[in-house]
């Protein structure tokens, strides 16, 4: 890992947040070499802009089993209970993603994290929600910026809007509607979770969340990706999702 050139993207990612304006990412598109270089940028902002903050939440996904899933730490600041009013927000740019967030009921430890698999990790949730990613991006390049780069920038996350917790209880995923309203569209999703099963990336998740030994505690929470692809909004739109038999969650953009 080069110190210098992660502390280059985590500056340039300040800049851009500090000044409520995008940065280039084509000059430094070469900074960042593994994973590993952007979750270390991801701490140096999370040091800097909220330094001691615990994440109560998180963001995991991946477009399929054969990928490597990404994480990211969200912010206190930019998680918000359903309804919620946006409109005072500042974003580079709105796109919609519908998604199921899983919160923990019990501590986990590293120990634990290393033996989990994807058939007893969901034994771990007590309670699921709705909920709805507003993807934002702190490059001009937007969601086409360098994987890296991207995964930099919490995985180019803006804000995150939370329903109502209800208990967790085993699901036909494959069967699991949604629907999406933005603005006057609305459009329905079924079985599209591109994991199969949302508390399939635990295991991976936790076990990231946990390096160096850290306990994830109870009550964390983590939003399990996208049902709809990536949706375009605009400043001014209503957005609501609701999953049939989980619940809703609505934002004023």
């Amino acid at each position: 890992m080069d110190a210098s050139s992660t502390q280059s993207v985590a500056q340039a990612l300040l800049h851009a947040r500090r000044h409520r304006s995008p940065v280039d990412a084509a000059a430094l598109a070469g900074s960042l070499r593994e994973p590993q270089d952007a979750y270390e940028v991801q701490r140096l902002v999370r040091e800097a802009l909220a330094p001691g903050e615990l994440p109560a939440f998180w963001k995991s996904g991946g477009p399929s089993r054969s990928a490597v899933l990404t994480h990211a730490p969200l912010f206190a600041a930019s998680t918000w209970p359903s309804p919620a009013d946006a409109r005072n927000s500042h974003f580079n740019s709105r796109l919609i993603e519908a998604e199921v967030a899983l919160r923990l009921g019990s501590d986990v430890t590293a120990a634990q994290a290393a033996r989990l698999t994807p058939g007893d990790a969901a034994a771990l949730v007590d309670a699921m929600a709705v909920a709805i990613e507003i993807v934002d991006s702190r490059w001009t390049e937007g969601v086409d910026a360098p994987p890296l780069l991207k995964l930099a920038d919490l995985q180019s996350h803006g804000a995150l809007v939370v329903g109502e917790w209800r208990r967790f209880a085993a699901r036909d995923w494959a069967m699991q509607s949604c629907v999406v309203r933005i603005a006057a569209s609305s459009a329905e999703y079924r079985g599209t979770h591109p994991l199969g099963d949302p508390t399939w990336l635990l295991p991976a998740w936790l076990k990231h969340a946990t390096r160096g030994g850290a306990v994830v505690r109870a009550g964390t929470s983590v939003t399990t990706g996208t049902w709809c692809g990536m949706l375009p909004a605009n400043r001014g739109d209503r957005v609501s999702v609701t999953f049939d038999g989980i619940g809703a969650a609505c934002v004023e953009l």
